[in-house]
This record gives C-alpha cells, sequence and structure tokens, in this order.
C-alpha cells in the first residue's frame, strides 16, 4: 500500500513543479526581443546607415 500511496504522490505531484517555468519564459522573452531587433534593423537599417555617413561626414 505505501508504494501506490508513493507513486500516486510521485504522479500527481509533477503538475505541481513549475521550477522549469521561469526558464521557459525568460526564454521567450529574448527570443521576442530578438525578433524586434531584428525587425527593426531590416527596416530602418538603410536609413539609419546612411544619416550615420551625413553625421561622420560633417565632423571635422
Amino acid at each position: 500500500m505505501s508504494l501506490i500511496l508513493h507513486l500516486r504522490h510521485r504522479l500527481f505531484g509533477l503538475g505541481e513543479d513549475e521550477s522549469g517555468a521561469s526558464l521557459v519564459e525568460y526564454a521567450l522573452l529574448v527570443a521576442l526581443i530578438a525578433l524586434v531587433a531584428i525587425v527593426a534593423v531590416t527596416t530602418f537599417g538603410g536609413e539609419l546607415s546612411s544619416e550615420y555617413a551625413e553625421i561622420a561626414d560633417s565632423i571635422p
């Protein structure tokens, strides 16, 4: 009987363990930030490059 109770406790206890949830949330956050950065560089990269070139040329 003790073995059955032990197994039951182990099986039902698996759903309560949330120690890996934080890691998954941080990974999703990093992926989202990387995606936003890639989209921003792709969208504004050419314009920013020409702006920086103008600024660099204006410095004596």
